[in-house]
């Protein structure tokens, strides 16, 4: 084995300056392109026709338009069906053309057009067409991450065995074994030793496979397209799912929320550290990134926000609608989330400083 390792003397070195992935748009009409592109081909043996949607500055390993942020134009075609994987990825998914059925274990429901749905880690999904036009949906998910990360799970079904009660004998020793494992404190402001046992049976959240139904949803989002254009946040709501817990996501890497802006709304520039795309559902609008403008409309895909890049959002005559997703819940988790609301604003670390606060109490929201 070549051992080539190495040590380099960082002593006084300089930050170093992070490299900002510019906005882009992939246009309505590209999109349609490639669904008409992707269900001209023969069946794949997974029953999947996908395109991966790459940002021009991707450089691997896998596609992907941010960087620890994939995006999938999935088409079935009527009478079709694809085949359950196991992977360690989790996917938010949108339905934007036709009706499909969606099943996984014992669940299963219908979506259509605008419907959202979250598929947590490690759980299989069988999706159907039995509609008469195509299926499609956008599906973003956390691979590029783990891909670089080298952490990527695959597999097939039969590599997943269910829980035998003899399982269930030894998962109850297990924790038997981590009662035993008494924590032991050091000092007097919460410092613990803790055993082994601790490590390998985590305290567990159920993790659901939810649904927001399009129909559900929309009647909701006039509350927030009614708001005033003094109003100091964004007009939007978050697909929030119980198991991120404080994290407000819709999958444990991911928030996804629909916005509806009134017409002639102007966003403050403000940045995150967050990445964000944008998926317009309806209207149209404009986007100013690192300087860049940038005009967009309904059926376009926006990468809107690279990290920590100043920007903000404008709509036009009517407003817009649009899915956004985020990896806002993955930043909170690694305690990495910095927000500065305005560029006159303090940059706040979110989930371990008190948060922003906008005027909704004050217009009597």
């Amino acid at each position: 084995m070549n051992n080539n390792v190495t040590l380099i003397d960082v002593s006084g070195t300089k930050p170093r300056e992070q490299t900002f992935w510019p906005t882009v748009v992939l246009p309505k009409a590209q999109i349609d392109a490639q669904i008409e592109s992707l269900a001209s081909i023969d069946r794949p043996s997974d029953g999947r026709r996908a395109a991966a949607v790459n940002h021009p500055m991707n450089t691997g390993p896998v596609p992907s338009f941010a960087p620890g942020i994939d995006v999938h134009i999935v088409v079935l075609k009527p009478g079709e069906k694809s085949e359950p994987m196991l992977r360690n990825s989790s996917f938010v998914d949108m339905c934007i053309r036709g009706t499909g059925t969606v099943a996984s274990g014992e669940k299963t429901f219908q979506v259509e057009k605008f419907d959202v749905w979250n598929t947590p880690s490690m759980q299989p999904v069988v999706y159907s067409n039995n509609g008469n036009d195509l299926f499609v949906r956008l599906s973003y998910s956390n691979t590029p991450l783990l891909e670089r990360l080298e952490v990527h799970y695959i597999g097939q079904m039969q590599a997943q065995m269910s829980a035998s009660e003899d399982d269930n004998v030894l998962a109850e020793q297990q924790r038997n074994a981590r009662n035993a494992a008494k924590p032991i404190l050091i000092g007097t402001e919460g410092a613990q030793l803790m055993g082994y046992e601790w490590l390998v049976d985590i305290d567990t959240i159920d993790s659901k496979m939810l649904h927001w139904p399009w129909k559900e949803v929309s009647p909701h989002l006039n509350n927030v397209y009614g708001l005033d254009l003094k109003y100091t946040g964004r007009h939007l709501y978050v697909l929030y799912n119980p198991a991120t817990e404080r994290r407000i996501g819709t999958s444990h890497s991911f928030f996804a929320t629909i916005a509806k802006l009134p017409p002639g709304k102007v966003d403050k520039p403000h940045r995150h550290t967050s990445a964000a795309i944008n998926y317009i559902m309806w209207g149209h609008g404009k986007s100013v990134v690192n300087g860049e403008r940038i005009e967009w409309q309904e059926g376009d895909l926006h990468f809107s926000a690279p990290g920590w890049s100043v920007h903000n959002h404008a709509s036009r005559e009517e407003g817009f609608t649009a899915l956004t997703i985020q990896d806002h819940p993955l930043h909170i988790a690694m305690e990495s989330l910095l927000w500065q609301e305005t560029l006159k604003s303090p940059i706040l670390k979110l989930g371990s400083e008190r948060g922003v606060q906008t005027n909704l109490a004050a217009l009597g929201g």
